[in-house]
This record gives structure tokens, sequence and C-alpha cells, in this order.
């Protein structure tokens, strides 16, 4: 009996390859045929036979989790040139039931932009990079490839007192990051990035041209928070500048136990959401070692969109713990803040910003999301730090969380206006992060399961029903769409999940863009 199992699923496994060689070779035969480029497909066109294959692979590699040898890869990877390559690509994948992954930074933590369980191929937007900046209507025209930091710097070439609340995470693609809502430290004063986006290019599962006309207004809505490959390929968004002073103040202020924190934090969630809108100070506790023991260090990360003569005054008033002090603060155009806000020095020349990699060595990592509605008690933020501790003790990693406060222009959206729906009532987003360098799958197993640990003492202090979850800081432990479950989508979308239901069904009713964690057709209800 078991040999005949046996040979029963090597005859499925051997048809299983044979037929997905085939539908391989059909997609790439079918590549030229459906583009009217002036540049040929061929040329945008990457198999495992190519001798650039895995470079074109591992460069938009953000995560060394999905780069080892058992990782599965791509049959092939088409690397657009021209809106034409993903017209074809979309259509000749549809035709031979082949199954894209469509990249434009590489930053899914995840990995589910460049990573499938099934033969598929990747769609690579990175060339697509095009940004128009135009200051007199103070909008911006930015292909799905290009990065925050290529963005950043081409509105300050054009303007000194323009911007664009976005993430600062500067290698980000802006095709992803806008897609899944796009948060940055101006959200208090400006909102997210899908607040202040007015068009869109994409492509549909027909292989269409569409703008935000073309489309109607529920698919707009939907790729504005809904994380645009559930429905279509993101090519480019329109976007309204924002207005900032000439000078704005940044400051950074860490403090262990020992010097307060944990009554500064205690402070902190009293006043952060409601203080000045122009106001952004991120929480950020990090193990560290102190001597001969660990302790946990806050550090206070402030954006203030103003003068620091201002700032002084506003912050000793609302949040006196603090202590902020003149010589905490450093005023700066607002592209300076840019890079700051990723640690380089000052007088860091801007060109940095047109670097789309990160820098560094190679690393693993895990990310986790909460919403926090009622402040975090002492005696639970003391709890937190201890099990921080003890897990980093545990591991040997980096340990990091970021505290994002919110109020202001976030508490002033309505919660369905958008696709994002992490609006009034929540004080502030927490992401879990952690970072190694050990190879293997033994260290891997070890630091996400000290990561789920971490998630599991907040329990008590963060969202429930559902536990809400955010769409970029991707986590694959919120659940997948397999057999119909909803239960992600409620994390991710709470009431708007419904409607993404409809648009899904209305927009791609084959469920051709698909993966772990899109939107289905025919889901079970909710």
């Amino acid at each position: 009996m078991n040999v005949s199992k046996t040979i029963l699923f090597s005859l499925f496994f051997l048809f299983f390859v044979i037929d997905a060689n085939a539908s391989i070779t059909n997609f790439l035969q079918c590549l030229p045929s459906r583009s009217t480029s002036p540049h040929p497909i061929t040329n945008s066109t990457y198999t495992p036979s190519n001798a650039s294959f895995s470079t074109i692979l591992q460069n938009y590699i953000r995560d060394s989790r999905f780069n080892t040898s058992t990782t599965m890869k791509p049959l092939a990877i088409i690397t657009a040139l021209d809106v034409s390559h993903v017209q074809a690509t979309v259509l000749c994948a549809k035709v031979n039931n082949v199954q894209i992954r469509i990249r434009s930074g590489g930053h899914d933590f995840e990995g589910l932009s460049y990573v499938a369980k099934d033969p598929f191929v990747i769609l690579d937007m990175f060339n697509l990079r095009a940004i128009d900046i135009d200051i007199p209507n103070e909008v911006a025209s930015i292909q799905a490839g290009a990065t925050l930091g290529e963005l950043y710097y081409k509105i300050a070439q054009k303007s000194k007192v323009h911007a664009f609340p976005a993430g600062v995470c500067l290698t980000l693609g802006v095709g992803g990051h806008f897609s899944g809502g796009g948060y940055g430290n101006m959200l208090r004063q400006h909102g997210l990035s899908i607040d202040n986006i007015i068009d869109a290019q994409v492509v549909d599962a027909n292989g269409r041209i569409l703008n935000r006309q073309s489309m109607g207004e529920d698919l707009f809505w939907a790729i504005r928070g809904g994380g645009g490959a559930s429905f279509c390929v993101i090519i480019s968004w329109k976007i309204k500048l924002v207005r900032v002073s000439n000078i704005v103040t940044v400051f950074n202020v860490p403090k262990t136990l020992e010097q307060g924190a944990t009554d500064m934090v205690v402070q902190w969630q009293q006043v952060a959401t409601t203080i000045d809108k122009k106001l952004f100070i991120r929480v950020q506790p990090q193990v560290i070692q102190q001597g001969g023991s660990k302790t946990v260090q806050v550090s206070f990360i402030g954006l203030y969109l103003g003068r620091a003569n201002a700032l002084l005054p506003l912050i000793n008033k609302s949040f006196p713990r603090l202590g902020l002090q003149p010589k905490d603060c450093s005023e700066m155009p607002w592209i300076q803040t840019t890079l700051y806000w990723n640690a380089y020095p000052t007088g860091t020349p801007l060109e940095l910003l047109l670097q789309r990699t990160p820098t560094g060595q190679h690393s693993y990592a895990k990310h986790k999301s909460d919403y926090v509605k009622t402040p975090i008690p002492k005696t639970g933020l003391e709890t937190i730090w201890n099990k921080m501790i003890e897990l980093q003790t545990k591991a040997n990693n980096i340990f990091l969380m970021q505290w994002n406060p919110y109020g202001g222009r976030m508490s002033e959206i309505p919660a369905n206006a958008t696709t994002f729906p992490h609006r009034a009532g929540n004080l502030f987003k927490m992401q879990y992060i952690t970072i190694w360098q050990e190879d293997g799958v033994d260290a891997i197993n070890r630091n996400i399961e000290v990561t789920r640990e971490l998630y599991e003492t907040f329990a008590p202090f963060v969202s429930k029903n559902p536990r809400e979850a955010f769409l970029n800081y991707r986590d694959i432990d919120v659940g997948t769409n397999a057999n119909g479950n909803l239960g992600f989508a409620s994390d991710f979308f709470k009431d708007n999940v419904k409607r993404l239901l409809q648009v899904k069904a209305k927009v791609d009713p084959s469920n051709f863009f698909r993966y772990e964690q899109s939107i289905p057709v025919f889901a079970k209800k909710l």
C-alpha cells in the first residue's frame, strides 16, 4: 500500500513538473507577440539559464530568510522597461495559468512579492521609476519602481518648501508602500500617503491600462490601502505634494529604565496623540547591554514641522518628563530630516537618497504589528521590558520596537474613506522588529518564536476582536486566504472587508492576482 502511494505521488509530481514546464515555455513564447514596445521584451526577460538571473533576483531581496538554497526560485523574471511589458506579462501569464508575483522595492517582510510555493514568475518593476515633479500645481507622478529616497530627492531639487508624507525607509518602492497605506512621520499633520493620492495608472487582469476615471472609484478606493497586488499591477501614482516650513526641527532623546524611561513612556501615551499635530514623537524601546547586564533603552525620536523656539515650550508644557533641551534639537530643511531619521551624520550628501539598496551586511528579520487604544499602565510596561530582556538574552539578536503615535489628521479621516481603517480611536501603532545575523533553520525558528512570544505578552494591552494589524508590516502569522479564510482580512481591513470582496469579484473574478494574503474570490462570509 505504501509503495503504491509513493508511486502515485511520484507520478503526480512528475506530471506537475511537466505541466509547469510546458506552461512557462508557452508563457515565454507568448511575450513577444503581446508587447508593442520599441524595447524588445526579450531583453527584459531572465530565466535561470541567464548569467544575470541570480543577480537580478537577489538585488531586491531584503531579507536573507528568503534567499536560501531551499527557497523556491521563479521560473522567470520580467524586468519591465515599458508599460506594454507589464501588459504582456499579465496577458501571457493569465492565458497560460502562470502565477505572477509583483515586486517594486522588495521590502515585503514575508517575501511574498518574490517567493511562492507554486511555480511562478516575478514581474519586477524596478526599471519603471520615472518621477515628474510639477511644483506650480503641487503634484507629482511617480512610477511604481521608484524609491522614496528618489522621490524625496526629486522634490528637493525643485522646491525647499514641498514634501510628501511617506515612510522614513529610503529604499522602499512606492508601488507597494503606497498601496498598503504608506505612513511616515508627518502622518499627524498630513495623514498617510494614500490620503494624498489623487490618481493612479494600473494594468488590470485583462491587460487594460486604466486611470482613476476609467477604473472607477471602487477600484481606486481598494488600491489605496488594500494592497494593489490583490487587484492589478500599479504602474504609477499621482500625488498631491504638501507644504513644509523652510526649517523644521528633529531630536532623539535616549533614556534607559534607570534614567526614568518608564515614567516618560507613561506620560508620552497621555499626550502624544493630543499634542500639536505638527509634532510626531516615535517611542523606540530596544534591549541594550549596560555594563555587565542588559536593560531597555527607550529613544524618543521627534519631528516638529517648525522651529525649535516654538517646540521647546510646547514640549516642556505638555511632555515635561522628556526634559527636552535646546542641545537636543537640530534645525534643518525637511529634506535633511530624511537622512537624519536613518541615522546618517549631518552633512551627508543628499545624493545618498538615490541609493536603491540598503547598506550593511545581509541579515534575517521578523516583523509583527499591533494597535493600542488605551494607555498601557506602568506595571504593564515593566512586564514588557522584563520580557524583552529575557527574550533577547535567549535569542542573542537585535530586539526593538517602534511605537508611532496617531491623533491629529489620522483621527479626522473616516475609517472607510480609504481601505486603511485604523484611524480614530488608536493611540499608537506598534512594530515588532527582530534582526539577527546567524544562519540556519534553527536560528530562524528561534528568532521567530521569541518575536511571537513578545507579541503574546502584549495581548492584554492591544486591540481585540479583531486584533488589528498593518498590511505593510507583512506578517504571515496573521493568517492566509487558504480555504476561503478571511480572518486575516478582518485584522487588516476591519469593516472594509465586505467592499473589498465586492471590488475583487468585479475586477478580477478569475482570481488571477493572488498571493497568500490577497483578497480572495468566493470567500466565506465573515
